[in-house]
C-alpha cells in the first residue's frame, strides 16, 4: 500500500461527545509522577497533539516498545485515557484503586477476546479515550511489525475514530528485560485521525489496520522531534 494513499478523516464527528472527568488520583499521578518524569528525566517532547479530540470516544493507538508506554500514554496526551489491565492486579487493594482511577479496566487471564473487546467497547460509548497497542505486545525494535484487528473492530462497532500514535525511543528507554530504564529522550507523534472500517468484515478490517500501521511506523521513521 503507498503512504500518500491512506484514508485519513476530514472534520471527522463522533457519536458521543461525552467527556469523563479525571480522578483526583488520576490528576495526581499524571501531574506529580508521570508528566515531570516524561517531561525532565526523558526530555518529553510532543507534536500533533491538536489532532487528539477533546471530547467523545476515540480509540488511541499506538505501537509498543516498553513497559513506559501505558503512563506515557496515559498521562501525556492531556485527557485520560482507558487500558486494559489484568484482573488479577484489581485484586490488590491500594493497587486496585490508584489504576482504577485511571480509568484501567479488569480483563481476567484466559478469557476470550470478545469479554476484553465488549469491555473496551463500552468504554469508548462512554466517552473515554480508550488505549490500544497495536501489536498487542512489546516490540523490540520499537516499531508495528505484526498488527492485530482488535483497534479496527473497536472502532468498526463503535463507529468512534482512531488516533494513530507514534511513542518514538521507548524501546531503547528501557528494553525488552531490562531492570532499570535509561534517560533518553522519548517523543510521542500525534497523526491525523483515521475512519473507523466501513463493515467489520474481514478485508474492511484487514485494510483499516495495514492503515494505522503505517501511519505509526511513517511517524516513527521521521525519529526525535526537532527543536524549534
Amino acid at each position: 500500500m503507498i503512504l500518500e494513499n491512506l484514508r485519513v478523516v476530514d472534520g471527522v464527528e463522533t457519536i458521543n461527545k461525552a467527556n469523563p472527568r479525571q480522578s483526583f488520583v488520576y490528576g495526581c499521578v499524571s501531574y506529580l509522577f508521570v508528566f515531570p518524569i516524561f517531561r525532565f528525566l526523558f526530555r518529553g517532547q510532543i507534536i500533533g497533539i491538536s489532532n487528539l479530540p477533546k471530547t467523545g470516544g476515540v480509540v488511541v493507538v499506538s505501537n509498543h516498545g516498553s513497559h513506559l508506554d501505558p503512563p506515557i500514554l496515559g498521562h501525556a496526551l492531556g485527557r485520560p485515557v482507558a487500558f486494559m489491565a489484568k484482573s488479577e492486579l484489581f485484586r490488590v487493594p491500594i493497587l486496585a484503586s490508584i489504576i482504577s482511577a485511571c480509568g484501567a479496566y479488569p480483563v481476567k487471564r484466559g478469557a476470550g477476546d470478545r469479554e476484553a473487546l465488549r469491555t473496551a467497547s463500552n468504554r469508548l460509548s462512554e466517552g473515554w479515550a480508550t488505549g490500544v497497542f497495536l501489536d498487542g505486545t512489546r516490540q523490540e525494535n520499537g516499531r508495528v511489525n505484526d498488527p492485530k484487528a482488535g483497534a479496527a473492530l473497536m472502532a468498526g462497532r463503535t463507529g468512534c475514530p482512531i488516533l494513530p500514535v507514534a511513542i518514538v525511543n521507548s524501546h531503547r528507554a528501557f528494553p525488552k528485560g531490562s531492570f532499570l530504564p535509561r534517560f533518553i529522550s522519548i517523543h510521542l507523534r500525534v497523526g491525523e485521525l483515521i475512519k473507523p472500517p466501513k463493515t467489520r468484515k474481514r478485508e474492511d478490517l484487514t485494510s483499516t489496520t495495514k492503515e494505522i500501521q503505517i501511519a505509526i511506523n511513517k511517524m516513527l521513521d521521521k525519529g526525535l522531534i526537532n527543536k524549534i
